[in-house]
């Protein structure tokens, strides 16, 4: 039987999402955007979790943002994550052109040009990428235990042209994309309804979606928890408010059939004076997480060879008669040589040149041209300059701090900035941006534990 995803290079959007299991416990950032957008953000979170003696046990985390984030940034995480797993061999290293991903994700359609949608993408990347996210109970389902993490979330390069059809490269931490591979570290929940979805209801139907799969009704949350470390709401706000805000998340998806909701029946109990609780029951979507197939979605090879010029037979004749990183190598070289040399390069047409270049290379005769590496070695240097230019909290301003009451996890914005000065080195030194990253942070601990 061939791979899954040679049966089908053509597919339709994306129809389910990947989210990791621990992260849905709580909000990656505020919900308000004039808070969680700031430069230097640090967004202080906890849940709670049971323990292998069935104790409840309380995890404590502290995201590190300082370029800021967005709820809205969870939708290209999540949406990324799932196209990144869906490849015939999944790796931490991936790409794309952004008209794929968008398509994808249901953010353009097929014919758009994308415009606005395109420097979203690109903002979104590039607050992303500067996120470090910390954890002192964090649920390791690799090795099955809880244990203190440090990780980001990916890094990215790509082509300075905005008119580009080279594809973008994501790179994701790997130790964030091993919890995430693991069968047993991420969730499938239906993006058809996500998408549909505000910001605060998008969070809680991640953390019902993992609770409904095993279970018809959910525990009773305490409703200022589920608000403030879930949702994302201001702690400031009064019970009421929370209350409301709620009860708005719940009537969402009881819309969109994700929870059933009894009418004539009060949502919530009262537990004590100012403190409530609330149940939801699962829907007829409710325990809906997207079926296998839905994983199998069009190659995001597809764009780049019909750049080329590749018919649809030609392209479905590559992708199942070539491993798909020679294809993805080969396609790169070709574009950047029509982008940067124009068609006087070819002798007959880019197609043709991408074909022989292709049977040469899977022969093992032919390696990348001189030029092209060249060419790698400039937009590295380009990436490095611009990392190193990244806007850092000057001496003595306080970032912007957003926190639960009792918390004290370390505050380390110096520790992001050596990341990032760390990491720019290491690829102008000519190392890769996985590597590169991965290398930095190893700088960075080693630092802590000297001092």
């Amino acid at each position: 039987m061939p791979p899954r995803n040679r049966l089908n290079t053509e597919q339709t959007a994306l129809s389910a999402g990947l989210s990791q299991l621990s992260l849905v416990e709580h909000a990656l950032c505020p919900l308000d955007t004039r808070k969680s957008l700031q430069q230097g953000l640090v967004h202080e979170s906890s849940y709670r979790y049971t323990d292998a003696n069935g104790k409840r046990q309380l995890a404590q985390v502290c995201i590190e943002c300082p370029r800021g984030l967005s709820a809205a940034d969870e939708l290209y995480l999540w949406g990324l994550l799932a196209l990144t797993l869906a490849e015939e061999q999944p790796s931490f290293d991936f790409y794309a052109t952004p008209h794929y991903c968008l398509r994808q994700l249901g953010v353009v359609g097929p014919k758009s040009k994308g415009g606005k949608n395109y420097r979203l993408f690109r903002e979104s990347l590039r607050r992303l990428a500067a996120v470090c996210y910390q954890s002192d109970h964090f649920y390791d389902p690799v090795r099955k235990e809880h244990r203190r993490v440090d990780f980001g979330m990916l890094s990215y390069s790509l082509p300075l042209r905005d008119d580009s059809s080279r594809a973008w490269r994501i790179v994701w931490d790997p130790v964030f994309f091993e919890f995430c591979q693991a069968s047993g570290g991420r969730l499938r929940f239906d993006l058809d309804v996500y998408r549909r979805l505000d910001p605060a209801s998008r969070r809680l139907l991640l953390l019902l979606t993992k609770v409904f799969w095993r279970r018809r009704y959910s525990p009773w949350f305490d409703v200022r928890e589920l608000a403030v470390q879930v949702l994302g709401v201001a702690d400031t706000l009064p019970t009421k408010r929370l209350k409301e805000k709620v009860e708005r998340c719940a009537s969402v998806l009881a819309k969109h059939q994700v929870i059933t909701m009894t009418e004539n029946r009060d949502l919530f109990i009262r537990r004590k004076q100012g403190v409530f609780a609330v149940r939801f029951e699962r829907g007829p979507r409710g325990q809906q997480q997207g079926s296998a197939s839905s994983m199998n979605v069009e190659s995001p090879l597809w764009g780049p060879l019909q750049s080329i010029g590749l018919d649809r037979q030609a392209i479905r004749r590559t992708l199942n008669q070539y491993p798909h990183q020679l294809v993805r190598r080969w396609s790169d070289v070709t574009l950047a040589a029509m982008e940067r040399k124009g068609n006087g390069f070819f002798r007959k047409s880019p197609a043709a040149h991408f074909v022989d270049n292709l049977k040469a290379a899977s022969r093992g005769e032919r390696g990348l041209p001189d030029w092209f590496l060249d060419l790698q070695k400039q937009e590295q240097a380009r990436f490095a300059e611009r990392a190193r230019k990244v806007q850092r909290r000057p001496a003595g301003e306080s970032p912007t701090r957003v926190t639960t009451p009792g918390r004290a996890f370390p505050l380390r914005l110096s520790r992001s900035a050596t990341i990032s000065e760390m990491t720019a080195q290491f690829i102008a030194a000519g190392q890769s941006e996985a590597d590169a990253k991965k290398n930095a942070h190893r700088f960075a601990a080693a630092m802590v534990v000297k001092e």
